[in-house]
Formats: C-alpha cells, structure tokens, sequence
C-alpha cells in the first residue's frame, strides 16, 4: 500500500499539478480541491490512486472521498508538498460564484440548515427516548405504569423536546443572517421578536383558542412558533439591509443607529407583509409535502425511496431539510425519514454485493468499508466508489430503496426526528417502532443486495470500467 505522501503527490499530479489548484481543504470524509482548468484534471487516475474511494466534480470542486481520518493525513501531506491550503469557509466563498443560479440557490439553502440540524437531531433523540421510557412494557419491567410518571418528568421531556421548535425562528434568522453577511446577534433577536409571547401563539391560533390580532382591520398578526419561511426571508432582507445601512451611517452613529433601524424596519416588514405572504406560501409547501406522503398503497415510499439517491447524486438534496422540519414541527413525527433510510441502506447493500462477489481484492477494500459508511448514514463513497461507477449496482440501489421505503410508508412507520439514517437512525424509533424500522432497513438492504449479486455486477465490469 502506498504511503501517504506517495498518495498525496499522486493526487496533486492527478488534478493537473499544483499549478492547476486554485484552493484545497477537507470535510470529514473528502479532500475538496478547486482547480483553475477542470479539463486538466484525470478523474479516471484519481480513481485508481491507492485509499481513494471514488471522486466526482460537484459545487465548484472536485471532491475526492478518502474517508474519514484518512482525508486529514492526505490533506496534511499535499499542504506539506508547498499546496497553499484553504479554510472550507473560503472555499464556500469561491464555490458560490460557480455553478448555475439554482446550484448556487441550493447550496445556500444548505449553508443556512445544516448548523441547525444537530439542535434538531438532539431534539428528536430526546423524542424517541421519552417514547421508550414511557412505553408501558418498558414501565412495567421496573414495576410502574404510566400513571406513575411524575408531572415535573413530563415537563422536564417537554423542555427537552419543545424547546427548539418553539424557537425554531431565531435559530433559522441567526444562521440566516450568518450566511448573507449580517450581524447573527441581530437576526437570532429578529427570531425571538417573532415569537414574543406579545403575540397570540401560532398553535393556539391553529387550534382556535386564541384569535389574531387584526392591524387595519384586515392585516393578521400572530406569533410564527415553528415557522422556516418567514424567519429565512426576514433573515435574507435584513442581513442586505444591515449591509446597506452600515455603508451609509457615519461610523460614529454606526452602533447606536444600524441595529436600531434594522429592527424596527424588519420585525415591522416581518410582521405585516413577510409573515402573513409567506406563512401562506409555507402552508401550500406542507400541504404538496403531505400530499405526496399521503399517496395510497405506499406509493410515495415507492417513489421517494426510489429516487432520493438520484437527486443526493445532484447535490440538490439539502432542500428537503426545510420539509423535514416542517413536518416535525407540523406532525409531531417525520415519515420522510425512514424512506430515505430505505434508499441510502440500499446503496449499502449493492456495495455489499460487489465487495462479496468481486474478485479484486482493491475493489473489496473499497466495498466494503463503502458499505458500511452507508449503514451508518453515509452514501457518497458507496456510491460514487462503486455503484455508480459500474452503472448496474446503482440502479440495483434504487430498486432496493423503492422496496424498503414501500414498506416503510405502507406500515405508517415514523421517525422523531431527522438527518440519522440507518444505524444511528435506530435512536429514532424507540417509541415502539424499532423492529419495523430493522425489517424495513432488511428489506431495501437484501433487495438490492440480492439483485446486485444475481444481475448487477461481475468481474467483467472491471475491465470495461478501465
């Protein structure tokens, strides 16, 4: 096996030499290198240098999957051979200025959630263990029922799972303002401004026990409890005008006069004309989400667990946070979850199938580590290591996702919470649903291990792939 080094001055040669990169860094399982010239850089050589587990071109960047601890030491070892290196947040500044409108729409969508999404994962962990503490066979095991649940217990679980939805607006204006260049202290109090108990609370406004109050008589104003869109669009305007602001107020002023307009501009723009339209736009998102989870005879499983996997291929999958929160917030439970569960242990299982039936021993020691990185949530070495790569065992995937999320939509199963799959995503189904979570992952895992095996790859693929 080649040493570090070795692999490191084979990937500055692959991508063009160190004259080609613009900038390199890592995340936690791949080196991200931005090139001057794409045309110069061998991504069949990149493939084939020693550790790499597949490479593929996306946001401005040629991202090369090592794996985890792994990428540290080959990025460790390209900046020691006189590669300047970049932090990720410069390297986001320049991948932003590349791809069409829409790329760069969604990759902005995902920098503003995903700093949000662990608060929510905890949250739903937090979820489906009070769902466990709390089953009657669990209670009765140490001698109670659920009559001897304290009062303060429960209000102690509803601090721990309430909380971060009840706030759920500042959390999306703070990274909103974050992420477009404004003050974040001033967009997470913009977000608490919507959800003032000054205001008639939202879900008591949905459930009829509390009335909107009426600003010229036909403007309805409640508190935004929950709520993704208007805090995202408060946080986009405002972080613009705070820029714009501060160019125009004298330096001197500056401190006093910038956070005092942009507060008073925006909580009063959010409240009359943000909110209200947007809030309205939010409902027709929720009600097309719930439409298509409602399809009949697990059709929406069928469909979605079919072809998520396709669209994490085009790097537009970050959008489907926004639904997940919503539904969590709306619900109560996320039935999106354990269909795309279903698509991403299916690419587990096709890697699987390759790492089993190949005789290369380079290829099963890149299967089956892909494998198991997909059982733990992660598909991009899965797939773009092996399955795509060799075509079939992709599409084999895709058909064992479609089987599990099937199951999971016909059997109603729901998550409590979103972004663990798998594995880890057992955590979420505590609350009485574990063993239908396990037969649905079985499920897409031997289907598309099975059809893998059986018509989706063999050794001659290795060739044709040369």
């Amino acid at each position: 096996m080649a040493s570090n080094s070795q692999i490191a001055k084979e990937v500055i040669a692959a991508v063009g030499g160190e004259e080609n990169i613009q900038s390199i860094a890592h995340c936690a399982t791949r080196l991200r290198v931005m090139v001057h010239d794409k045309d110069k850089v061998d991504v069949t050589a990149i493939e084939e240098i020693d550790k790499v587990k597949g490479a593929f071109y996306n946001s401005g960047q040629y991202q090369i999957i090592f794996g985890t601890g792994t990428v540290n030491r080959i990025y460790e070892e390209v900046t020691n051979q006189g590669v300047s290196g970049s932090s990720k947040a410069e390297m986001k500044e320049e991948a932003k200025k590349q791809g069409n409108t829409f790329q760069r729409a969604i990759r902005t969508f995902g920098d503003v959630f995903v700093p949000i999404i662990p608060v929510l994962v905890a949250t739903g962990l937090f979820m489906g263990l009070r769902g466990l503490v709390t089953q009657e066979q669990i209670l009765a095991f140490f001698g109670l029922t659920p009559d001897s649940i304290s009062e303060n217990f429960i209000l102690f679980t509803q601090v721990l799972t309430d909380t971060a939805f009840i706030f759920l607006p500042a959390l999306v204006a703070w990274s909103t303002f974050r992420v477009f260049g404004g003050t974040p202290v001033l967009g997470m109090v913009l977000g608490l401004m919507l959800v003032s108990p000054s205001l008639p609370n939202a879900w008591e406004v949905a459930s009829g026990s509390a009335e909107p109050i009426y600003f010229l008589g036909f403007i309805p104003v409640v508190g935004y409890q929950g709520s993704v869109l208007p805090a995202f669009i408060t946080g986009i305007i405002g972080a613009k005008l705070e820029k714009v602001l501060r160019k125009r107020v004298p330096e001197a002023l500056d401190l006093i006069v910038t956070p005092f307009l942009v507060l008073l501009i925006m909580i009063a723009g959010a409240l009359f004309v943000i909110g209200p339209v947007f809030h309205t736009v939010e409902e027709w998102i929720f009600t097309g989400t719930q439409f298509i989870l409602g399809l009949p005879l697990g059709l929406s499983g069928l469909i979605i667990g079919f072809f998520n996997q396709i669209i994490v291929v085009t790097g537009v999958h970050h959008i489907f946070n926004f639904l997940e929160i919503q539904l969590l917030e709306r619900l109560g439970y996320n039935p999106y979850n354990p269909i795309i569960t279903a698509s991403i242990a299916a690419q587990g299982g096709a890697a699987l199938a390759v790492g089993i039936k190949t005789g290369s021993k380079n290829l099963k020691a890149l299967s089956y580590p892909s494998a198991l990185s997909a059982f733990l949530g992660i598909t991009e070495p899965a797939i773009f290591g092996v399955n795509l790569r060799y075509g079939k065992p992709f599409i084999m995937a895709l058909i064992g996702g479609g089987a599990g999320g099937f199951l999971a939509a016909i059997t109603g199963l729901k998550a409590t919470g979103m972004a663990i799959t798998v594995i880890p995503g057992s955590l979420l189904y505590l609350n009485g649903q574990f063993f239908m979570y396990v037969i649905v992952n079985l499920v897409a895992i031997g289907v598309a291990f099975g059809l893998t095996y059986m018509f989706g790859f063999n050794d001659k693929m290795l060739e044709n792939n040369k």
